[in-house]
């Protein structure tokens, strides 16, 4: 779990996702010569944050966010939501500007303003610079069954997908930013797939919640519907596969909540797309918590899944 550790740590919030970025090119770099098919890699100015790897002939991608939820300096000491970050008074933020690096505590202030209902600032020694990002302190701990860390979503559907690019063939893993925090790219990175490669299928490594429905450890969860709703027979086949695989798995039916794939379905090519993903607790808290049992059943999944769509 080494390495999902240092993806825990990287600090990368949404629009900000240059770090994490360089971090998954340097590791493709330095270990895909040992992998099953060495990928062809697209980055750079024209994929923004993005980064893809395509393995032989693929004919299905698997959409990854790699940005998390954090904050960012305004002013007079307030710090804006990236996303929806979900922590409480004294919470540890880092990060860095022009002065050096940050560790301040996040400071929650009840208001009467109809338009936020609370104040959120930082407690720092010093002014940091506005526009500057801060994320949640890295922590890391597995025990028992369990992992607690930082950024669990979406830095575990990363590990996933780098644990399957080692004996991947065909298939795409795409890296994806801003998930959190309006929506995804994911519409540019469809349009490159459809017209170079004719990607129309879609699978999205993310993170859901634990739910009544929902349960920890009985493996990840299938989604047939959340604010969107992807296409019923594309679903079907993905629940007939996993059930002729015996890989334990959840259906999992919500009302609100979206991904990579609610834009994916917003956009202006054929693409069908389910989420498939391990729950976990504590969603977008400091410490989020998730159980190893589901998220090896995550990895299991894919593998039967990438291979046989």
């Amino acid at each position: 779990m080494q390495l999902l550790q240092k993806l825990c740590e990287i600090h990368a919030p949404s629009g900000n996702e240059s770090a994490i970025t360089q971090f998954i090119y340097s590791y493709v770099e330095k270990y895909s010569f040992t992998w099953k098919t060495i990928p062809r890699m697209y980055f750079g100015n024209n994929f923004h944050d993005c980064l893809i790897l395509v393995f032989g002939k693929p004919k299905t991608a698997i959409y990854a966010h790699i940005d998390s939820v954090g904050y960012m300096v305004g002013y007079n000491k307030k710090l804006h939501p990236i996303g929806t970050p979900n922590a409480k008074q004294g919470t540890q933020l880092v990060g860095k500007d022009s002065l050096g690096d940050i560790c301040c505590s996040l400071e929650i202030e009840e208001t009467n303003d109809a338009r936020s209902k609370k104040n959120i600032t930082y407690q720092f020694h010093r002014n940091i610079e506005r526009g500057t990002t801060l994320t949640y302190k890295p922590y890391f701990n597995k025990e028992g069954n369990h992992i607690y860390a930082n950024n669990l979503d979406n830095r575990a559907g990363v590990w996933m997908a780098l644990q399957l690019a080692e004996t991947l063939e065909n298939g795409i893993i795409a890296f994806t930013t801003y998930e959190e925090h309006g929506g995804g790219a994911t519409q540019f990175i469809q349009r490159f797939l459809y017209k170079k490669y004719r990607i129309r299928q879609a699978l999205i490594a993310d993170i859901t919640w634990i739910t009544e429905g929902i349960l920890e450890g009985k493996g990840c969860a299938i989604s047939l519907r959340d604010s969107h709703i992807p296409r019923k027979t594309y679903v079907n086949r993905i629940v007939d596969i996993a059930k002729r695989a015996q890989i334990p798995f959840q259906l999992e039916v919500e009302e609100t909540g979206g991904s990579d794939g609610s834009v994916l379905q917003n956009c202006a090519y054929p693409i069908d797309w389910c989420f498939v993903g391990a729950p976990e607790y504590d969603p977008h808290k400091p410490i989020e918590k998730i159980h190893v049992d589901d998220l090896q059943n995550m990895l299991k999944l894919y593998s039967v899944l990438i291979k046989e769509l």
